[in-house]
């Protein structure tokens, strides 16, 4: 593998568990809404990564996970794509202004620790597929 792209993919790969790092320190200091958008962020970063470690080329500038599921050539299960669906609002409502209100009053405990943790599953179930040739 080019030294170029294995340096992109270290990055993503990096860069995602420091995300998901700091999605534990959010949930812990009950910033529900920010831990869900690091919740995306990490999964994001991941999919990157495995987008470049595929295709062999820079990623597209896109955040919709499912899509870049799609360009990685995973598959899924359809309890995976639907999480992966919603968590990926958390992206658009943690970032906008008009979404954001509706965003942080749906982000209770109970809401978040459910999402943090479907997270916190997927995120080594894609790190694995790093592995793989």
């Amino acid at each position: 593998m080019q030294q170029k792209l294995k340096t992109q993919i270290d990055y993503w790969k990096k860069s995602a568990q420091r995300d998901l790092d700091t999605a534990q320190v959010l949930f812990k200091n009950k910033r529900y809404d920010s831990c869900l958008f690091f919740c995306h962020l990490s999964l994001e970063k991941l999919l990157k990564g495995l987008v470049v470690k595929q295709t062999k080329k820079a990623v597209p500038y896109i955040h919709h996970l499912e899509k870049l599921t799609i360009l990685a050539e995973l598959t899924l299960t359809e309890e995976q794509i639907k999480n992966l669906r919603v968590i990926t609002d958390f992206n658009i409502a943690g970032r906008y202004d008009k979404f954001k209100f509706a965003f942080y009053e749906k982000c209770t405990k109970e809401y978040t620790e459910k999402y943090f943790d479907i997270t916190k599953k997927l995120f080594p179930w894609l790190e694995k597929k790093y592995q793989k040739n």
